[in-house]
């Protein structure tokens, strides 16, 4: 199993920034692509951001040009910097992973606890 723990969520005023952690751990044998999700109340989850094993990103349209997502395959991290935080960019932010361990072939999806992230008006 791999597990994931993000970290950085907190309360920041509208125009605000914060940096969000989630570190890969467990038998892994190998991470593919990596993302941020965040389901506001009321609401379905919806992606944030995606990075491939390889560096190449694709995000939401809401939050394009604000947030940057980066990885760093050595440490089996990976990251999401937020600025001009919006009061609807509140809601818990998951990470997601596709990996590979020792004792399963095949790819399966991975998921963080989530972190919770709110941005006052």
């Amino acid at each position: 199993q791999v597990q994931l723990v993000e970290s950085g969520g907190g309360l920041v005023q509208s125009g605000g920034s914060l940096r969000l952690s989630c570190a890969a751990s467990g038998s892994i044998f190998s991470i593919g692509a990596m993302g941020w999700y965040r389901q506001a109340p009321g609401k379905q989850r919806e992606l944030v951001a995606v990075i491939t094993s390889g560096g190449s990103t694709n995000y939401a349209d809401s939050v394009k040009g604000r947030f940057t997502i980066s990885r760093d395959n050595a440490k089996n991290t990976v990251n999401l910097q937020m600025v001009g935080l919006k009061p609807e960019d509140t809601a818990v932010y998951y990470c997601n992973a596709n990996g590979r361990t020792s004792d399963y072939a095949g790819w399966r999806s991975y998921w963080g606890q989530g972190t919770q992230v709110t941005v006052s008006s």
